[in-house]
């Protein structure tokens, strides 16, 4: 039968090579490929979120006469930190691309799809594909109660651009009326003065005489 002490030495030399692994030599290793921090834009930095739900999204085909799906994903409403103006955003769950990217202005009008109160359809002068197409949409939500939201924030927001545009036109037009006012004065000031100096050289005339 075998001494026990004679595996010792080899379980100490085990031992002393396992601490010798974990002894700190105070090298250190450079990495092989060295990654630099890229910054990622979305767009969106110069904007608050005013909604942010989970909904399928819908284009209607009109070649095929039929509605086809644009994507699952998350669909948001920002509103511009600087113009006010809000856009509705789209973004695919999986590759987040875009499949609706439009602004709310106040002719945007949500009318509830025939069927579904978890759906809604409207148009949309939409630029998610790199330029301005005429669009109509159909979203649907998990709950009835997500899909009335949308819509009346939607509808809310179209009515706030409808009073603003009316005010920018109103100013628009107090200006136009300033301008023409002042226009009107200083015309007024010219054929004065032309008629103060017609007299005063007509009296020259007769101091010569």
């Amino acid at each position: 039968m075998a001494d026990p002490a004679e595996h010792r030495p080899a379980e100490e030399e085990e031992e002393a090579a396992a601490a010798g692994e974990d002894e700190d030599t105070g090298a250190q290793v450079a990495p092989i490929v060295k990654l630099e921090e890229v910054a990622v834009t979305t767009g969106e930095e110069d904007e608050d979120v005013l909604l942010d739900m989970k909904a399928k999204l819908y284009r209607f085909d009109k070649e095929g006469n039929q509605w086809k799906e644009r994507g699952t994903g998350t669909v948001k409403l920002l509103k511009h930190k600087e113009t006010a103006k809000v856009r509705l955003v789209m973004r695919q769950a999986k590759t987040l691309k875009i499949c609706a990217n439009h602004l709310v202005v106040a002719t945007t009008k949500m009318q509830e799809h025939a069927g579904s109160d978890k759906s809604c359809v409207w148009h949309a002068l939409d630029f998610a594909d790199g330029e301005l197409k005429e669009e109509m949409f159909a979203i649907r939500f998990g709950s009835v109660e997500n899909c009335k939201k949308f819509k009346d924030i939607v509808e809310e927001i179209a009515e706030q651009q409808g009073k603003t545009e009316e005010e920018e036109n109103e100013e628009a037009s107090t200006a136009a009326d300033l301008v023409q006012k002042l226009t009107v004065t200083e015309a007024s000031k010219e054929e004065t003065a032309e008629k103060e100096e017609a007299p005063a050289s007509d009296d020259k005339k007769d101091a010569k005489d």
